[in-house]
């Protein structure tokens, strides 16, 4: 080879080891998602993990890159069968697998002892589903949700049924879970703040499914409401127990009662039934109604309960991502509390305890068998 042809020779060999690598594959990133998809509430697990995954399929499309390099996002999907033992177990396998952030958990009694494993291991939480407020209050820098906590939404509960649902002689229900004991707490003393009267508080578990002990002591103190802390398979197993009973006492609830499996097991006992539910006017929402037509093109199902709120926790990770340009666990958490996005359910920014600033709820209530919004209280005018 003469001295000319060497020169190019090394020339294009320089020059193809600085091109961008086009066709190489990319890279990929692990997004954690942990939530119940075996058990009783193994629909709503899947729910959550199908807005999840909307939400990397749509980012995928745009084929993104972090520091310069392609790369694709994955969803690492792991059951805590909603018990706290196995949510510990699950979080350590997504810390072990490497993920960048989790979405997740549902049930509040697994996201807290969970929180513990991805704050030792510096990987950011977004929550899309537990309300207790003691999860944002333990100090740690790594945990975030996309709805608004039992602290704010119970009490607000409290207060609504008094004052607007001029409930007198109010019965509160719940199922010693973190969420219902926690949420059945912050409704009783939004009740108190209103000078109302709540003349008896009873409990179950989450297993039960035989409350007609617990109704005929409520119907002997002549209850005119029944607010229930718990999950909604239970809540409509209890509306129909109440009117076997005769009782036309309401059913009242905050945050889980709304779902397509109330309706089904409640049938014309759910009718009247009220829950205030974290988040804007679903039903409403150009957003949210143009999210279910997408999410039941990919998964051939309609929403069930919080797959928004899911998605929407999974687009403030990937901004994270986004604004750190790295896939370094503590850049991601550090990222979080100063990311905005516009999601299905409203605008999603954080508070420093890692709750949303001014979150909505709104109020439903069963008619013809439907799910109605009937009123939204809080939030940013999204």
């Amino acid at each position: 080879m003469n001295r000319r042809n060497l020169v190019f020779a090394l020339a294009l060999a320089a020059l193809c080891v600085n091109a961008p690598s086009y066709g190489a594959d990319p890279e990929i990133v692990k997004i954690g998602f942990a939530g119940p998809l075996t058990g009783p509430v193994a629909r709503v697990g899947k729910d959550l993990q199908y807005g999840a995954q909307l939400a990397l399929d749509e980012e995928n499309a745009k084929n993104p890159t972090i520091g310069g390099k392609p790369v694709k996002f994955v969803l690492d999907v792991q059951d805590d069968q909603a018990d706290p033992r196995m949510a510990i177990q699950a979080a350590q396998k997504l810390v072990d697998d490497g993920v960048v952030g989790v979405i997740g958990h549902y049930n509040s009694g697994c996201s807290i002892p969970a929180s513990a494993v991805y704050h030792t291991a510096d990987v950011a939480m977004i929550t899309p589903g537990s309300t207790n407020p003691a999860l944002t209050q333990q100090g740690f820098a790594n945990v975030f949700r996309t709805m608004g906590n039992d602290g704010v939404g119970g009490v607000i509960a409290g207060r609504f049924a008094v004052e607007q649902l001029k409930a007198k002689r109010i019965g509160i229900i719940d199922d010693r879970t973190a969420f219902g004991q926690g949420l059945a707490d912050a409704f009783a003393k939004g009740a108190k703040e209103a000078n109302g009267n709540v003349v008896d508080r009873e409990f179950t578990n989450d297993k039960a499914v035989d409350f007609r002990a617990i109704l005929t002591t409520l119907k002997e103190k002549n209850v005119d409401m029944i607010f229930f802390g718990g999950l909604d398979e239970q809540g409509a197993m209890l509306v129909k127990q109440m009117r076997s009973l005769g009782m036309q006492t309401q059913l009242f609830g905050a945050g889980a009662l709304k779902s397509n499996a109330f309706l089904q097991i409640a049938g014309t006992s759910g009718e009247g039934t009220r829950d205030l539910e974290p988040g804007p006017a679903l039903d409403k929402l150009p957003s949210a109604q143009d999210f279910a037509k997408r999410y039941k093109a990919r998964f051939n199902q309609d929403v069930e309960l919080y797959a928004p709120f899911a998605y929407d926790a999974a687009l403030a990770m990937i901004k994270a991502v986004h604004e750190a340009n790295s896939l370094d666990r503590a850049k991601i958490v550090a990222a979080l509390p100063k990311v905005t996005v516009t999601g299905v359910t409203g605008k999603i920014e954080f508070d420093p305890h890692g709750d949303l600033i001014k979150p909505p709820y709104t109020l439903f209530e069963v008619q013809q068998g439907q799910w109605k919004s009937l009123r939204t209280v809080g939030g940013n005018g999204v």
